[in-house]
């Protein structure tokens, strides 16, 4: 799968994990925090995208 990921500056990394700290706090998963972050910073970023793939298969080598 390829994705455009948005691309963050090291301060809105950093205040993402802030988030997600604070909402882990209040007694929410992680998955559950992360998940909300992500949807909240794809909704709401305007800045450039980074393209990703990633492989759906668990090939071993």
């Amino acid at each position: 799968m390829i994705s455009g990921l948005p691309a963050l500056s090291h301060e809105q990394q950093q205040k993402a994990v802030e988030r997600i700290q604070e909402l882990i706090s209040g007694g929410m998963s992680s998955g559950e925090a992360i998940t909300l972050v992500a949807s909240e910073i794809r909704a709401t970023h305007t800045g450039d995208h980074i393209v990703a793939r990633f492989d759906d298969d668990d090939e071993q080598v």
